[in-house]
């Protein structure tokens, strides 16, 4: 194997009889990502969710708000031949990788044409990596699944049958949640106003109240605000301005008498719809406005061609209410025997493995939210 990587040009080796090339994600020609389209079109023929987070448009917009950012092309039989793979990712000091988008990304891999031998260490090598860290790694990844420390459920929404056929299964398991949010949302329509709701907003200034909402909610639980980092809230505001078929954004609103009440942020590619930041207005909580647009939202991407809803890694009440079925997905780090790889270790293991322990502990983790919420109180006091 050998291995060529100077600051600020394409890394290249071989593994295998693959070359690899390293490149930003600017440097992709329309070769490359026709190919990487076309792999991600057989990858989905033979079963894989149609995740938006695993198209070229999203590594293409983190690109443009992240520098580190890079992408693996996987060429067999030299550059004439097509392209056979891509692994984007961020790189960092002593070549320490991460899935690109790493904490917002909700599906994350690597895209390769079936048969390929070779080992995920081997593909890092090639990379010039010392490790590959992911925290949502799409399921069936098989360079990267062995390496993965814990799996989690991804709750999904089936809506392939149409709306009224999703109403009939709510019906059957959790017919007291539907009965519920329909009469809230007949409520709100009595006591505020009419009840309006549009599937794909194009306004900006109702994205921004929903990210000023979003910033809200992360503070008033004592989590970390997503928003205040200007990277996260620029790829947000360039993923909703986008047309790209495999991956745009969509925002989707409950108005009230043109009030928005609640709204949500998510990622659709042709026939699946990443749900990814939903918020709505403290002030009409009474009324779960919040339930009453996830409703409204599978009715529209039913309307849209849109076959599921992915809900998100993790448990909530809601997701248990909402959902008719689960994808997996994993949380780990391939590592190589660098220094890079110590680093990581000791930078990220000791935290994962004490969210590990609390998370598995229902009566500790409920504890934990406790003294969140309470010391974001105490913040907001001072």
């Amino acid at each position: 194997m050998s291995l060529v990587d100077a600051p600020g040009a394409a890394a290249a080796g071989t593994v295998r009889g693959i070359r690899v090339r390293v490149l930003a994600p600017a440097e992709l020609g329309e070769r490359e990502l026709a190919a990487w389209r076309a792999l991600r079109r057989a990858a989905i023929a033979e079963g894989a969710p149609a995740s938006p987070f695993m198209e070229p448009g999203f590594t293409l917009a983190v690109g443009r708000v992240r520098p580190e950012t890079r992408v693996a092309v996987l060429w067999r039989d030299g550059e004439a031949a097509e392209p056979v793979g891509f692994l984007p990712f961020e790189r960092s000091a002593f070549g320490r990788g991460r899935a690109v988008g790493l904490g917002v990304s909700d599906c994350q891999g690597a895209v390769l044409a079936p048969g390929l031998r070779l080992t995920g260490r081997e593909l890092l090598a090639a990379c010039g990596l010392s490790v590959f860290e992911f925290d949502n790694l799409e399921d069936g990844q098989e360079l990267f699944v062995p390496a993965a420390a814990e799996s989690f459920r991804s709750p999904v929404i089936d809506v392939s049958g149409g709306y009224p056929a999703y109403e009939d299964v709510l019906r059957v398991r959790a017919p007291k949640f539907l009965k519920t949010t329909l009469a809230k949302e007949r409520r709100l329509a009595r006591q505020a106003g009419e009840v309006r709701f549009v599937f794909d907003e194009r306004d900006p200034a109702a994205l921004a109240t929903l990210m000023a909402w979003k910033s809200a909610q992360y503070r008033r639980t004592g989590r970390g605000d997503r928003f205040a980092k200007e990277w996260i809230a620029e790829l947000v505001r360039r993923l909703h301005a986008s047309d790209d078929p495999g991956c745009s954004g969509v925002l989707s609103v409950l108005y009230v008498a043109d009030r928005p009440v609640a709204a949500h942020f998510g990622l659709r590619s042709e026939t699946l719809l990443a749900c990814w930041f939903p918020s709505y207005d403290p002030e009409f909580a009474k009324y779960s406005p919040g339930l009453v647009l996830h409703l409204r939202m599978a009715e529209g991407a039913a309307a849209a061609g849109i076959a599921l809803l992915d809900l998100g890694r993790g448990d909530a009440e809601y997701k248990d209410s909402l959902h008719t079925g689960e994808l997996r997905v994993h949380e780990g780090a391939v590592l190589r025997p660098k220094p890079g790889a110590a680093l990581h270790w000791l930078l990220r293991e000791p935290p994962r493995r004490a969210h590990g322990f609390v998370r598995e502990r229902p009566k500790l983790a409920a504890q934990a939210q406790r003294t969140l919420s309470g010391l974001a109180k105490l913040r907001a006091v001072r």
